[in-house]
C-alpha cells in the first residue's frame, strides 16, 4: 500500500482546503517544488498533485508549479484538476507525469476516459469524489445524482489504472477517512482503489490497510503538513512494519 503525499496547488502555492471549499484555505508552502523535494527526501515513492484552480476553470492553471515539481523530483507523480480533453492529457503525460486523474469528464464524457485509457495504458486514473455516496464534479462545486459505486462499475472494462475515491466531507477535516465507504467501493470493482479524504493519523492508515479489502494506496495532505501523521511511521506501517 503506497502513501501518496498530496500537494494541492492554488495560485502557485501548496495549500490545503477544508472539504474542498476554496475560501477555507491554508497555505503550507510558497514553493511547491521544495515541498515535493521534502516529501521525496523523506522516502515517499509517489506524489499526488491537484490543480485546484484548474478544477474550477476546466483547464490547467498551475502548470508552472507542476512542471517545477516534475523537474525537482525523480519519483512518479499523478495529477488531477482541469484535465478535460485529450490534448491536455497528452500534454501532461508528455511532460513527465506518470498518471493523470480524470474526474469531471468521467461523469460528463466517459468515452473520453475510455479513449485515453486505450491510448495510454496504465496512465489514466478516475477520480471519484463523493458527498454521502453521490458524485460531485467541477471542483466539487456541482452535485450529481450519480452513485460513486455505479460510476466505478461503469469503468470496469475500460482499462483504467486506478480509482481515487475521495469522501469530500472528510477531506481536510482531520476527522479520519470513510473506511466503510472506501472498502464498499473497492469490493464493488476489480479496479485498484486509492483512498483519499481525511487520512490524518497512523491509526487512519492502519484502518485502511486492514479494512478487509486490498487498497493500493492512501492519500494524505493536511495530516502530513500539520505533523499529526508522522511520515516515517506512515511509510513503515504501509510496508507492513506496524
Amino acid at each position: 500500500m503506497i502513501l501518496y503525499p498530496a500537494i494541492d496547488l492554488k495560485d502557485g502555492q501548496a495549500v490545503r482546503l477544508v472539504r474542498g471549499e476554496m475560501e477555507r484555505v491554508t497555505v503550507f508552502n510558497d514553493d511547491p517544488a521544495a515541498q515535493a523535494r521534502n516529501f521525496v527526501e523523506a522516502g515517499c515513492e509517489w506524489l499526488h498533485l491537484v490543480d485546484l484552480n484548474g478544477a474550477f476553470a476546466g483547464e490547467p492553471v498551475n502548470a508552472a508549479s507542476v512542471e517545477a515539481i516534475l523537474a525537482a523530483t525523480d519519483v512518479p507523480a499523478q495529477l488531477g484538476g482541469g484535465i478535460r480533453d485529450m490534448t491536455t492529457i497528452e500534454t501532461w503525460l508528455g511532460k513527465g507525469l506518470a498518471r493523470v486523474i480524470l474526474g469531471t469528464v468521467a461523469v460528463e464524457e466517459p468515452d473520453l476516459v475510455r479513449e485515453a485509457a486505450r491510448a495510454f495504458p496504465g496512465r489514466i486514473a478516475v477520480g471519484i469524489d463523493a458527498r454521502e455516496g453521490r458524485v460531485a464534479t467541477r471542483g466539487w462545486a456541482e452535485e450529481t445524482d450519480v452513485l460513486a459505486t455505479d460510476l466505478a462499475r461503469s469503468f470496469e472494462d475500460a482499462g483504467v489504472a486506478a480509482i481515487i475515491y475521495t469522501d469530500i466531507l472528510r477531506d481536510g477535516a482531520m476527522k479520519g477517512p470513510n473506511v466503510e465507504a472506501t472498502a464498499h467501493l473497492a469490493r464493488a470493482v476489480s479496479i485498484p482503489v486509492i483512498a483519499s479524504g481525511g487520512v490524518s493519523s497512523l491509526d487512519d492508515l492502519i484502518a485502511l490497510r486492514d479494512c478487509g479489502v486490498t487498497l493500493i494506496g492512501a492519500i494524505s495532505g493536511r495530516g502530513l503538513y500539520d505533523g499529526a501523521l508522522d511520515l516515517a511511521a506512515a511509510l513503515a506501517a504501509l510496508k507492513g512494519d506496524a
